[in-house]
C-alpha cells in the first residue's frame, strides 16, 4: 500500500534532530523557485489569493531559497507541515521503525517539490498545486509536472510491491497525478459526519481523518483494501451500503 497526502500551508519550523533525505526533484524545485522569484509581492498576492502580509512572507521565502541549503535550513517534510491532515497523522509521535516504514510507503504531493518523502529535507515555502504559475512547460503547475508524479508513484509502488494507491490527498493535489499513467489500483476513502441524521463531508474533519488514515496504514502495515476498511480511528466506521468499490465511505456519528 502506497499512501499520498497533500502538504499544508501552515509550517512548524522547530528544530529536529533527525537524519534527512534529499528531495527527488530538487532541480525542479530550484527552477520553480526561480520562476516565483520573478514575481512581485502584488503578483504573488494575486497568484496565491493571499493577504499582502502573507505575500510578503512568501516573497522573502522565495528569495531565501538556496539551491544547496545548509542542514540547519531544512526540516523533514512530514514534521514541517502542520495543517489539519498532519494533526491527524501525528508524525511526531511515530517511532523510528514507523518513520522508516513511512519513508517507503507515504508520499507528500507538492507544488514546488513534486513528490516528497516524509524525511526529505525541505526549505520553507508555500506554492499550492493549483497555482497558475507560468513556466517553461505551460501555464500551470499541472502542466509543469505532467506525468512525472504518476511515474514516480509507479516506481515506488513497484519497488515496495504495493498494489494499491490510497489517495488521502485533496482534489487539488491529486489532480497532478496522471491517471492514464498511474499503475497501482486507486482507492480514495471518503470521510463523512452524521449531522442531524444526514451524512455530510466537513472539510476540517475530513482533512484530519485523511491524516489519521495514513497513520493507521503506517502503524498497522496495511497492504490491502480489506485492511483499509477496518479503519475506525476517531469514531469512524466503514459504511458498505454508501461505498463504491474504489471509494469506501467512513461515517462518524455527530
Amino acid at each position: 500500500m502506497l499512501v499520498v497526502v497533500s502538504p499544508a500551508k501552515k509550517l512548524d519550523w522547530d528544530e529536529r534532530t533527525i537524519e534527512m533525505s534529499a528531495p527527488l526533484f530538487q532541480e525542479d524545485a530550484i527552477y520553480l523557485n526561480e520562476v516565483a522569484q520573478g514575481l512581485s509581492v502584488a503578483e504573488l498576492q494575486k497568484l496565491m489569493h493571499i493577504s499582502e502580509n502573507l505575500a510578503k512572507l512568501n516573497y522573502d521565502r522565495f528569495r531565501s531559497f538556496h539551491p544547496t541549503p545548509a542542514p540547519e535550513d531544512l526540516r523533514p517534510a512530514v514534521l514541517a507541515f502542520a495543517g489539519d491532515t498532519y494533526q491527524g497523522l501525528e508524525a511526531g509521535s511515530l517511532d523510528a521503525d514507523e518513520l522508516a516504514y513511512a519513508q517507503r510507503h507515504l508520499r507528500i504531493l507538492s507544488g514546488l517539490y513534486g513528490v516528497l518523502r516524509p524525511l526529505d529535507g525541505m526549505q520553507p515555502y508555500r506554492l499550492e498545486m493549483g497555482s497558475r504559475l507560468k513556466n517553461a512547460r505551460g501555464k500551470s503547475l499541472y502542466d509543469y509536472w505532467g506525468s512525472q508524479i504518476a511515474e514516480t508513484l509507479n516506481a515506488q509502488a513497484s519497488e515496495t510491491g504495493a498494489k494499491f494507491l490510497l489517495n488521502c490527498a485533496s482534489q487539488e493535489y491529486f489532480g497532478a497525478v496522471d491517471l492514464d499513467v498511474l499503475q497501482p489500483k486507486l482507492v480514495t476513502p471518503v470521510f463523512m459526519e452524521n449531522k442531524d441524521g444526514k451524512a455530510k463531508i466537513v472539510s476540517f474533519y475530513a482533512k484530519r481523518a485523511r491524516g489519521a488514515m495514513a497513520r493507521y496504514v503506517i502503524q498497522n502495515r496495511i497492504t490491502d483494501l480489506e485492511g483499509v476498511l477496518e479503519f475506525d480511528s476517531g469514531g469512524y466506521a466503514y459504511q458498505p451500503e454508501m461505498s463504491e468499490p474504489t471509494k469506501p465511505v467512513f461515517l462518524r456519528a455527530g
